[in-house]
């Protein structure tokens, strides 16, 4: 591994029982894989956890989500903690990624949304005028007491494997709110940015407050590492998002800026993902982030070169990675697959650190036995090497 760029010096703001400060080790997660690795330390093992791992491809989710709304299930504490647990059984991978939903805040915070089933987030009225943003409520902190309750019991659990807690960014859930639903283009947004630009800051201003909430009330209950979701960044250009996107991202980061992220010592790691970034992945960092994601479309080793080629403000250039096993070979014929992942976790030996995981989520029709033994190779590759077991 390179050596990383860390400016680290204050200390972090977490009670003394959580899981990163606390004194047990059955509880402690500070000396975790995943936490080693995002903080730039040699880890015991490779560590690997997989976007949606809790979701479709396992049947027991698919049991216990039976007849339950995806919203629904966000808010029932017992059932999250139950799903969120699930992959963390089946798969033995090196931490449990909270199982909720990006719109959940906004569900809490008495916005009118749902998920239905085939299209996702569908709101009841799109926020599109300066008086649709001005009328959005604000998200109450008693709201998020059945987040902080799902966080608890799951890390109860989890003894001293880390749970990563995670919201969605203030672009992406600012792109549902404007298209008021999924949308291939998302030119809504794209739109509003030039053409409306008080009403998309009032917007992406709202967004980010909710989103540094939801982190927030996660990490506080017990979550040892925490990553902002962009899905739709990849629609914009480099310069779009620098100006109209990255500072409301690092908002949301602000949120959490006593407890976690670069300037805090033995704060939680954030991480920063989105889909088709490869060209600013220097922006998503300097948003506030510990680490990047990476998706299947660069190379993990061109994205640390790409990093260390754009320092940032507070003077680091490469960071610890994360990814990018693409989602597609989890079909193809397992040496196929299995030459992929030795190349990823090859690739990512030229960052400071690597956490193996998928470009983007799990497909709901992967095969869980294929995902087992995935976890099984890269647990079994030598630390910091790659190739050969």
């Amino acid at each position: 591994m390179s050596a990383q760029t860390t400016s680290s010096d204050a200390p972090t703001g977490l009670p003394a029982e959580h899981p990163l400060r606390t004194a047990d080790p059955a509880r402690s997660t500070a000396r975790s894989p995943l936490v080693r690795a995002l903080r730039g330390q040699e880890p015991t093992r490779n560590p690997v956890w997989f976007m949606r791992q809790a979701g479709r491809s396992l049947p027991e989710y698919r049991r216990v989500r039976e007849g339950i709304g995806m919203l629904e299930s966000c808010l029932q504490p017992e059932l999250a903690a139950e799903i969120t647990l699930q992959p963390v059984r089946r798969h033995d991978v090196d931490a449990a990624i909270f199982f909720s939903d990006i719109v959940v805040p906004l569900r809490l915070a008495g916005v009118d949304v749902e998920i239905q089933p085939g299209v996702g987030p569908v709101l009841g009225r799109p926020v599109r005028t300066a008086e649709d943003a001005a009328a959005l409520p604000p998200l109450e902190d008693d709201a998020l007491d059945v987040i902080r309750e799902a966080v608890t019991r799951t890390v109860a659990e989890l003894g001293d494997r880390p749970l990563i807690g995670f919201a969605g960014a203030p672009f992406t859930l600012a792109a549902y709110m404007v298209e008021g639903r999924p949308s291939r283009d998302h030119m809504g947004p794209r739109r509003m940015m030039h053409g409306d630009p008080d009403t998309w800051a009032a917007l992406a201003g709202w967004a980010a407050t909710v989103s540094g909430q939801f982190l927030r009330a996660q990490l506080e209950a017990g979550a040892s590492a925490a990553q902002l979701f962009d899905s739709w960044a990849g629609s914009l250009s480099a310069e779009d998002y620098l100006r109209h996107v990255q500072p409301h991202s690092a908002t949301a980061f602000a949120h959490v800026a006593d407890i976690a992220g670069p300037a805090v010592a033995d704060g939680a790691p954030l991480l920063h993902f989105g889909t088709g970034t490869g060209e600013f992945l220097h922006h998503l960092r300097d948003a506030g982030a510990t680490a990047v994601g990476v998706d299947h479309r660069i190379t993990l080793a061109e994205a640390h070169r790409r990093l260390a080629a754009h320092p940032g403000p507070d003077g680091r250039g490469a960071v610890p990675l994360q990814g990018n096993i693409d989602p597609a070979l989890l079909g193809a014929p397992w040496p196929v697959l299995e030459a992929h992942v030795r190349d990823v976790v090859a690739s990512g030996t030229a960052a400071p650190g690597h956490v193996v995981n998928l470009a983007h989520g799990v497909p709901p029709e992967t095969d869980p036995e294929v995902l087992t033994r995935v976890v099984e190779l890269i647990h079994a590759l030598p630390v910091g090497e790659g190739g050969q077991a």
